[in-house]
């Protein structure tokens, strides 16, 4: 049983900072990647970043320069470095693993930023 427990969403004003959590039951590395998703309201869920366990990365070309994703295999953690937060920036934030062909997922944290 995977469960994935995101921490870390709060109010913000537009341009502040954010450091998302998504701590995992047991080891990370047993995963092919993990990563970021978000859902604003009446918007679908998109990709925010993912971070394979060798390391390599991908983000959504609107957090480009402005997000990072970075993991700690001791910790079994996942977190999302988020600066420069913009009003769009605004949704529920997903934390996501993927372990051969299944998917799991937390519940979320949400990510509010204010103009």
């Amino acid at each position: 049983q995977v469960q994935l427990v995101e921490s870390g969403g709060n109010l913000v004003q537009a341009g502040g900072s954010l450091k998302l959590s998504c701590a995992a039951s047991g080891s990370i590395k047993r995963f092919n990647r993990m990563g970021w998703y978000r859902q604003a309201p009446g918007k679908q869920r998109e990709l925010v970043a993912h971070i394979t366990m060798g390391g390599s990365t991908n983000y959504a070309d609107s957090v480009k320069g402005r997000f990072t994703i970075s993991k700690d295999n001791a910790k079994n953690t996942v977190y999302l470095q988020m600066n420069s937060l913009k009003p769009e920036d605004t949704a529920v934030y997903y934390c996501n693993a993927r372990l051969i062909a299944l998917d799991y997922w937390g519940k979320g944290t949400l990510v509010t930023v204010s103009s």
